[in-house]
């Protein structure tokens, strides 16, 4: 009866059944594909390819879960950028100390070639922190011979301070022969909110061909607002530079790294100096390289909240400094047709670092820009902006025809996470630089910062004073300009 009523009700309400139908259909097939998906995730789950221990598996941006089962050509080239810098602050740090017990760093499947006289056979292998591996309950077991960390397993998760300065402040050599290859130590020190320094051990030129050599660069900003400089070459039989470590040597001027404090000692003119840096525990940015019209340039900051103690001296006057604020990044690369925009400013709990650089003498390129947050913790958080929006005008006495901006703004975003940098220019000195095409400016500001905004849910605020740079270019007169005459 009731199978009788059923078809009689399908014959009479066609569209109605039809729409049932499809709907028991529709219902049927989206369960099948949940129970598949399902399935495939339990299978993937159990594979011995993609077992790491632990409790959550960070994977390069991008790659295909499939892929590193198979071992297909989209995983051969993957892998995590800046990987040290996540095991020990982003991820392995004391910022989540309460969440993460271990972190564990591995390599799986890469494909390497053995040689053994003249035969060659592709290998798959993989690599692990035998440590870390077994925090995470992925030990293997060891039927012979000993599993046990190396010196340099040790080093790449847990560095001294000596081994983690040396990683991040080592030199380069060029990797092609170029005359606008340079790179260099940078520091500044505060003496006073009228006074800092701006100090630069500078190599550069054509190495592999010999035609090369240093500057010391010394700029001197006097409490009556003038800029002294002094600039002093040093040919390159008289340079020593470490790649494995920040150590340089021009003639006798040099830069000294142990265990992380910094020993500087320079002479140009009637200006000497001889001063003891110290980067702050966690405060450092690790080192970045970019790659575009300009084939590289480097960046690293170790000292992005740093110390100094020591004295500074012009002729006979000599100034005592103790605890002073001080900055040291570092940087290397091809610098043909290259500007940048940067910015690096301590507040009361809060450091703030931004920049990039542009290539091509247009000035376009490598946008949008990195802007790091930086506590006691290490870095906070990396947002990224488009521009600087730069504001007012001051004229300066070392180039009238150029017009300083009186304040800046950045907006940087990263998801949900929004900051907002707005800057008063208290001081800004420029110097002449070679461009093609024209003239071009490098300015130097020290201003006062406010900092605003929401970072991983919560509100952040501070201010505090900095160091910003740009490039600018002079304006043409106008035709209604009237020259200046004394009053």
């Amino acid at each position: 009866m009731l199978l009788t009523l059923a078809f009689r009700h399908l014959l009479i309400r066609k569209l109605r059944a039809l729409v049932l139908l499809s709907g028991f259909a529709l219902g049927v097939g989206v369960m099948i594909v949940l129970l598949s998906v399902g399935e495939a995730m339990l299978e993937q789950s159990r594979d011995v390819s993609l077992v790491g221990g632990g409790e959550v598996t960070v994977l390069p941006q991008g790659i295909d879960v499939e892929a590193m089962r198979t071992g297909g050509v989209s995983g051969m080239y993957f892998g995590i950028d800046r990987a040290r810098f996540l095991i020990r602050q982003a991820l392995g740090g004391p910022r989540h100390a309460a969440v993460v017990s271990a972190v564990a760093p591995a390599l799986e499947g890469k494909l390497l070639y053995a040689r053994r006289g003249d035969r060659v056979v592709p290998v798959r292998a993989g690599g692990e922190i035998p440590s870390r591996a077994a925090a995470v309950g992925a030990a293997i077991a060891v039927v012979a011979g000993n599993w046990s960390d190396s010196p340099a397993d040790s080093a790449y998760v847990a560095p001294t301070r000596q081994q983690l300065y040396d990683e991040l402040d080592r030199f380069h050599l060029p990797r092609i022969a170029d005359s606008s290859w340079a790179e260099w130590h940078y520091f500044n020190v505060v003496v006073s909110p009228e006074e800092w320094w701006y100090v630069t051990y500078l190599v550069g030129g054509l190495v592999a061909r010999g035609d090369w050599g240093a500057q010391l660069l010394l700029t001197h900003r006097r409490p009556d607002g003038r800029h002294e400089r002094w600039i002093r070459s040093i040919p390159a039989p008289r340079v020593t530079l470490d790649t494995a470590r920040a150590d340089l040597a021009l003639g006798t001027n040099t830069v000294e790294q142990r265990d992380g404090v910094y020993s500087l000692r320079a002479r140009a003119g009637d200006a000497r100096l001889d001063l003891v840096v110290t980067p702050l525990p966690s405060r450092y940015f690790p080192a970045i390289e970019l790659a575009g019209a300009s084939p590289v340039s480097g960046y690293v900051v170790p000292g992005l909240v740093a110390s100094a103690s020591g004295t500074l001296c012009v002729a006979a006057r000599c100034l005592r400094v103790d605890g002073a604020p001080a900055y040291h990044d570092h940087n290397w690369g091809i610098w043909r047709d290259v500007t940048w925009e940067w910015g690096a400013a301590r507040g009361r709990s809060i450091a703030v670092l931004y920049g990039g650089v542009r290539t091509g003498a247009a000035g376009v390129g490598s946008a949008p820009f990195f802007f790091a947050l930086v506590d006691s913790l290490g870095v906070r958080q990396v947002l990224r902006f488009r521009e600087v929006r730069y504001g007012g005008s001051r004229i300066l006495d070392e180039a009238p025809d150029v017009r300083a901006p009186s304040h800046l703004e950045v907006l940087a975003s990263r998801d949900a996470d929004t900051v907002r940098l707005r800057v008063a220019v208290g001081d800004a000195h420029a110097t002449a630089m070679k461009a093609a095409g024209g003239r071009r400016f490098f300015l130097q500001m020290r201003g006062s910062f406010e900092l605003a905004g929401r970072v991983g849910g919560a509100a952040v605020a501070d201010s505090g004073t900095g160091f910003f740079e740009t490039y600018l270019t002079p304006r043409a007169p106008s035709r209604h300009a009237r020259s200046r005459r004394p009053m």
